[in-house]
């Protein structure tokens, strides 16, 4: 039994049966690199349940304790099936993209069951009719309530359920697992009590943990490094207030070497910022189009994972978060880059100043009874509805592996992201690499976007526009470059031409001063002319 901590009881309180709080994947599969050239259901149940040991997260169910008083735990499954978690189901024809993304939102809407391990994967046969994508293919909708895991420890599962070859031997380590009981309510109420009394002692160590963060912060803000108010003075948009219980979800891909291409419209710029730079783009375009563009740029917030080594595999949330403006109101493409790379800077400097596993620590500070009523107030009272947003979206970035990798000999051709979503916040962004491509998986609520087509087309757009100015920006250096070198070509052709000048060019004898003799002038008869004329006058 392992108690949560204080980020993963945040998304416990904040859960609703509107408003799940899970995260998920579509992974898509070409069944033809098995062996036999297909995968049969019974064949991806049993690789998953032969794997099992290799992820922490998928035989642990949450045990809340009674009335709420201290944070959950976690308690191996004495009745894990893994025939319940994962599922079966097929497209009808065509088997196309939308249809696809339509029972993604559908089967992502659900809220998890929470008295069983909080995941659940569902197969989905018949992708017989999606753009590059090969007929036959097969997809796997994964959801995971995000008490459980974050973006890092997502991807230690991910690992866990795939190979680096598509017949991968590789011995697996011991199943060591072994099933708990259920604890007692009235032994975790006793315990939560007891736990209450010192938690005034438990919140000065974590105070004094994020003391010094704080301190560092105030510093930067009187020194003028950042401006706090700017990084969080979001709008009020169509992506913001009480979120419905309807979602949708699509998604774009693009190649990663464009988007490392594109970094060059900004000096300094990272493959991150040039994808909160797009995603900006296309909040523009969409806002736009409905004539509802604010002024002033809207703000996502960028989670930063301060996992280490020693945390790999384990359950729970180890990030922080940091608050980007995404220059929607600059229409440029290249000036957004500018602006976002700017901005993310000065974000990166003030949660380096404040210190991101403080701000981890921060959650840590609010006993569990504390947070449970505030959900359900900000909830009841659609809180979300009446106050300015801290944000308008979330942007979170997830590497994924540089090389194709495996499930059940199938090879992984898609990977898309889901994300949860929470009162306040509407639209949310996942953005993927794998091998040679990145991915933007969003997931919205249908009161802010009810055209996710258009909105993905909003995506392309914005994408367009970047390569666009990427490729300009590209002639013009080498025209300045093949300038540059006609010049300098120029001047040394010039200077060549002189230095032949002045080798081919006879020098002047110098002629010696005692070799040569002076003549003496000759004699004229303009003297005896005159005396004569004297005369006859």
């Amino acid at each position: 039994m392992q108690q949560m901590q204080g980020l993963d009881t945040v998304f416990v309180s904040m859960e609703r049966p509107v408003a799940p709080v899970h995260i998920g994947s579509v992974l898509i599969y070409d069944p033809s690199t098995a062996e036999g050239g297909f995968v049969r259901f019974k064949d991806i149940l049993s690789f998953i349940e032969g794997r099992l040991q290799l992820s922490a997260t998928m035989r642990q169910k949450m045990v809340k304790v009674p009335f709420g008083i201290d944070y959950p735990y976690w308690v191996q499954d004495s009745n894990f099936d893994i025939e319940y978690h994962v599922r079966h189901v097929a497209l009808p024809k065509p088997g196309d993209w939308r249809q696809l993304c339509i029972l993604a939102a559908r089967i992502f809407a659900r809220p998890l069951d929470l008295s069983r391990p909080p995941w659940e994967v569902t197969v989905v046969e018949g992708l017989d009719n999606i753009e590059g994508i090969p007929k036959g293919s097969y997809a796997m909708l994964s959801k995971v309530h995000h008490a459980a895991i974050d973006g890092v420890s997502g991807v230690d599962m991910m690992n866990a359920l795939h190979t680096m070859t598509a017949s991968s031997d590789a011995p697996l380590p011991p199943d060591n697992w072994r099933p708990e009981a259920d604890p007692s309510q009235i032994g975790m109420f006793a315990r939560g009590y007891a736990r209450s009394l010192t938690n005034p002692i438990r919140q000065a160590r974590a105070m004094r943990h994020t003391v010094p963060g704080m301190m560092r912060a105030a510093k930067g803000l009187i020194k003028k490094d950042f401006d706090f108010n700017a990084l969080m003075q979001a709008p009020k948009t169509r992506f913001n207030g009480t979120v419905s219980p309807h979602r949708m979800f699509d998604a774009r891909s693009f190649k990663l070497k464009d988007i490392k291409r594109i970094r060059a419209l900004a000096k300094g710029a990272k493959l991150n910022d040039v994808m909160l730079s797009i995603v900006g783009g296309a909040m523009r375009d969409y806002m736009d189009h409905y004539n509802e563009l604010p002024d002033t740029s809207v703000t996502a917030m960028a989670p930063i994972s301060v996992r280490d080594d020693s945390e790999k595999n384990t359950m729970g949330n180890q990030v922080a978060a940091m608050y980007v403006p995404l220059g929607s109101h600059i229409p440029s493409a290249q000036e957004r880059m500018k602006y976002v790379t700017e901005e993310t800077i000065k974000a990166k400097t003030f949660t380096s100043a404040l210190g991101a596993r403080q701000m981890a620590e921060m959650a840590k500070l609010a006993p569990a009874p504390v947070m449970n009523l505030g959900a359900k107030v900000f909830s009841r009272l659609k809180l979300a509805d009446h106050m300015k947003p801290f944000i308008n979206t979330v942007v979170t970035n997830v590497p994924g592996p540089p090389v194709p990798i495996y499930s059940a000999g199938a090879k992984l051709v898609g990977l898309f992201g889901k994300l949860c979503l929470v009162d306040g916040v509407k639209l949310g962004h996942v953005v993927h690499s794998y091998v040679d491509e990145v991915t933007v998986g969003f997931t919205a609520c249908r009161s802010a976007i009810p055209d996710p087509d258009f909105y993905s087309e909003c995506l392309q757009k914005s994408f367009d526009e970047h390569l666009e100015a990427t490729a300009a920006l590209e002639e013009h250096t080498k025209a300045r470059a093949a300038t540059m070198e006609a010049s300098k070509t120029q001047r040394t052709k010039a200077a060549a031409k002189a230095q032949t000048k002045a080798k081919t060019s006879k020098p002047r004898k110098k002629v010696s001063m005692k070799t040569v003799k002076t003549k003496k002038p000759a004699r004229t008869k303009a003297k005896a002319k005159t005396n004569g004329a004297s005369k006859t006058s």
